[in-house]
């Protein structure tokens, strides 16, 4: 068996290179948004181009399908089209391997059409992070400008396809959020940030720049965006909400619009038909305006999609505008705005899987839970809790859900009406794992505090009532699994002990023979014999956070703390067991499951807050 990626679908990530007879490909379910800008184009194939965790994602908006491009080792964090509509750059932060050993921060240039890596740029150049990337325009887009994060900010000019640094320079000491070509003159470079906006000129072999003059208009703290007109008028947008259009050539301001948002102006695109529309912060307005600066419409975002952070031309009048709560909407501002895609906006670990339908719900620190649909890949609900969540698990039922938070409160939520079914305490610290026993008769809560707190379960989880509390561990619980006949349980702790327990009087099973025969249900701890193997040479016990057995008992997944998904035969009883390794999510993975059918597998991402879909055939 291997993963394989889904042949059609909605959030979605590309093919990996063969592994011996195996392939591995992906899927994904968000965006970034919330510290990215300028990084969501529409491609003459029809497809929106993003990313999200160290993955680009050209998706099909008509065919609801995904194409991915993988080339990096770590979080993107800023994307830029080539006039040919063909070529993409794409720069990356800084990481390590698992060994310890520097990913350095680099650009890649590739092909969206066969999604090749065409060049790398300036691996042992940058520092830190690529921040900023764009093509020049009006020379046959030979040349690439490329800002990084180190103290200076350096701005470097590229001839890309030699893959040869041509001049470079310090741009600021504070940050830099655009670096852009001026569409008519390949001499001519603009960037903006805190406190700035710098017109550059390249001459020579050789930078130099001029300041930007505000002169009677009041400084802003950013400049956040910019466009161009057809004339070659440059338009800039900044944290005082204010436009200001800077005429062709010069470093003056020509025009002003005061107050054309309430808070930042975080996104500006220049319309084909000569008008121009803006996207607000705090206000979350999207506004048109004529070639005279006068407002022509607006329309307000909803608010749970979060401001505005880019906006894109697509065909006709659709515009497509990504958000800094990591969605991407899709409509006009004559008509209002849809979501295209939803995405976690914070810390990523609970996951859990559906006992009998193709459906997966994540919940994080965000205080978002979303029940999602594997097929169509968007949520069918979404639902705002009081706390971070951290936890989730089915009733074997599938019609209610159990949700942990950080505080120690934990919910059960009916899977249909996404309304809340009840609410209960159990000590004051994070509930790490809360698991229904494969007869549903009953629950076991395992928190922070050390205990397990069991529940009798009537009503088809509906009512619950607490039997009593398993004491025993002298660190906090990390992961639960049910025997198949609920006849016992069996935890994982942070000081890595393996208790036995029996459900019926809470007490710690202390003869192995009872429990040396029995069929698990799950194998989601990562301690213990038939998961020996998932640990390398030399690995700290907190490297591996969480893995998942098929359902059909042949297949083991894990999720590690760089990056990577493994997957292994199971059982996994030999040391440093042959397993694959499969890339996609940009920091730890913090939890795996599969499909009830074991069609598919789902694993999230801690601070990349993202879910991946891997199809298993």
């Amino acid at each position: 068996m291997s993963w394989h990626p889904p042949t059609a679908w909605t959030h979605a990530l590309s093919c990996l290179p063969a592994v011996s007879s195996w392939t591995g490909c992906i899927s994904s379910y968000g965006y970034r948004g919330r510290d990215c800008r300028a990084n969501l184009y529409l491609l003459p194939t029809g497809e929106i181009v993003y990313f999200v965790a160290s993955v680009a994602v050209l998706y099909s908006v008509e065919e609801q399908r995904q194409r991915h491009y993988l080339g990096h080792n770590d979080d993107i964090k800023c994307l830029a089209v080539h006039p040919d509509m063909v070529t993409i750059a794409t720069g990356q932060v800084a990481g390590t391997t698992k060994e310890g050993k520097p990913l350095p921060p680099h650009v890649r240039i590739w092909d969206s059409v066969s999604l090749s890596t065409l060049h790398v740029l300036g691996l042992g150049v940058f520092d830190r992070a690529v921040c900023c990337v764009g093509f020049s325009k009006s020379n046959g887009g030979n040349l690439l400008c490329v800002v990084d994060e180190s103290n200076d900010h350096m701005l470097s000019v590229w001839d890309w396809a030699k893959e040869t640094k041509v001049v470079d320079s310090k741009c600021s000491n504070e940050a830099v959020l655009v670096a852009t070509f001026h569409p008519t003159d390949p001499t001519v470079l603009i960037t903006c940030g805190k406190s700035h906006i710098y017109f550059w000129s390249l001459e020579g072999g050789s930078l130099s720049k001029r300041q930007g003059l505000f002169e009677k208009y009041e400084k802003p703290k950013y400049v956040l965006c910019v466009t161009f007109l057809e004339g070659g008028d440059v338009v800039t947008g900044d944290s005082g909400g204010n436009l200001y259009v800077w005429g062709k050539g010069g470093n003056r301001i020509t025009q002003a619009v005061l107050g054309a948002h309430d808070g930042g102006v975080f996104g500006l695109c220049a319309l084909r038909d000569g008008t121009l529309v803006s996207g607000g912060g705090r206000d979350r307005r999207v506004v048109l305006w004529g070639s005279d600066y006068s407002k022509l419409q607006e329309v307000e975002v909803p608010e749970d999609f979060g401001p505005v952070r880019t906006v894109a031309e697509g065909r006709g009048d659709t515009l497509y505008v990504g958000t800094t709560r990591n969605s991407i909407l899709q409509g006009s501002v004559h008509m209002g705005f849809s979501l295209l895609i939803q995405g976690h906006v914070e810390e990523l670990w609970g996951l859990a899987t559906h006992p009998s339908q193709a459906q997966f719900v994540t919940c994080g620190q965000d205080k978002l839970v979303h029940l999602w649909s594997a097929e169509s890949h968007q949520p069918l609900w979404s639902r705002i809790i009081e706390d971070p969540a951290r936890s989730a698990g089915f009733h074997p039922s599938g019609s209610v859900l159990a949700v942990g938070t950080v505080t120690g409160r934990w919910l059960l939520l009916d899977t249909e009406t996404h309304d809340l079914v009840a609410i209960h305490t159990d000590g004051n610290e994070q509930i790490s794992v809360v698991s229904f026993s494969p007869d549903g008769a009953y629950l076991a809560v395992g928190s922070h505090d050390n205990l397990v707190y069991v529940y009798t379960v009537d009503q088809g989880g509906r009512k619950v009532s607490r039997l009593g509390k398993c004491s025993g561990h002298s660190s906090f619980i990390t992961h639960l699994d049910w025997a198949q006949d609920s006849s016992c349980f069996v935890t994982n702790s942070g000081d890595y002990e393996i208790l036995y327990w029996d459900p019926t009087t809470c007490k710690q099973i202390t003869t192995t023979d009872v429990v040396r025969n029995v069929e698990w249900a799950t194998a989601t701890c990562v301690l213990g014999f038939g998961v020996f193997g998932i640990w390398s040479e030399g690995a700290d016990g907190t490297d591996i956070n969480a893995v998942a057995r098929s359902h059909d008992g042949k297949l083991l997944a894990s999720a590690d703390d760089f990056g990577k998904v493994h997957l292994f035969s199971y059982p996994c009883c030999q040391p440093r067991a042959l397993n694959h390794k499969y890339g996609g999510h940009s920091s730890h993975v913090t939890n795996v499951a599969f499909l009830w059918d074991d069609s598919m597998a789902l694993t999230t991402g801690g601070k990349d807050t993202s879910v991946l879909q891997w199809r298993v055939v």
